[in-house]
């Protein structure tokens, strides 16, 4: 018990040195550029001490729970391809990809971030845009996005590959879809990436990168962050574009049903 409280004291210090320049930024510019007090500052308290403790905490789970479980995840998959004979073949590891891509889809559906962009977008959009379909889409984009990631890491091919070719991908389909869509599509790629996700994904790549003959957790570890926000964007415009071409399909059928 003492251990932890020292461990927390510790975290909570840290978390405050890096906390303060943002608070003193927004002070300074309420009371200097607005000119104006701080609305309940009650309340402004409280919050930024449930936030600085909370903070704390999560830094201190991510340290001793995430990332342990993380490594050790994939330190557990791939045993059974280790003990086997001869060279390894990246199709020896699909229960790895399959694993990955349920880890990313529902580390994504959990989302904070991504749940509350997706209320707010449905929100504005006055229900034309569906949270629930949003997150789905995005989470689609982050299970496909990890478990190639988790090949790339496999096969050991350049990083650089993938990421190109999934942004050409992406600006061909920003040609294809509506305006309406491609600002939120781009946002999702950020969101999805956040509190969640990222200790999860980040702790899988670097514990299979760890594991697999032949691959370095520093060079071939890190990327599959880069994958869950590439990806989610390819997904969201995506369903965009098929929605759209359904909903043409269907007015095209009406109006041919009311000429015929």
């Amino acid at each position: 018990m003492l251990e932890f409280l020292a461990r927390f004291g510790e975290t909570l210090l840290y978390t405050l040195r890096d906390v303060s320049p943002v608070v003193v930024i927004l002070v300074v510019f309420q009371l200097g550029a607005l000119r104006q007090g701080l609305p309940n500052l009650r309340g402004i308290v409280t919050g930024s001490v449930m936030v600085l403790l909370g903070l704390a905490l999560f830094l201190i789970g991510l340290e001793q729970a995430l990332f342990p479980i993380g490594e050790t995840m994939a330190w557990q998959l791939t045993e059974e391809v280790r003990s086997l004979a001869g060279a390894v073949r990246w199709e020896d590891y699909w229960v790895v990809y399959l694993f990955a891509a349920a880890v990313g889809f529902s580390t994504t559906v959990a989302e904070p971030a991504l749940i509350a962009v997706g209320l707010k977008a449905q929100e504005v959009s006055g229900g034309a845009v569906n949270a629930w379909g949003l997150r789905i889409a995005v989470a689609v984009g982050v299970a496909l996005g990890v478990s190639l990631g988790c090949f790339r890491i496999v096969t050991g091919t350049p990083l650089p590959w993938y990421i190109v070719a999934a942004y050409v991908v992406v600006i061909a389909q920003t040609f294809l879809s509506r305006r309406t869509i491609i600002p939120l599509a781009y946002d999702s790629g950020g969101v999805t990436t956040s509190t969640v996700t990222v200790p999860v994904v980040a702790a899988l790549g670097l514990g299979l990168a760890a594991n697999v003959p032949g691959r370095s957790p520093l060079i071939d570890g890190f990327g599959l962050i880069a994958f869950a926000s590439v990806f989610p964007i390819m997904s969201v415009l995506g369903y965009a574009i098929v929605a759209d071409g359904v909903e043409r399909w269907r007015t095209r059928k009406e109006r041919q049903e009311v000429h015929s």
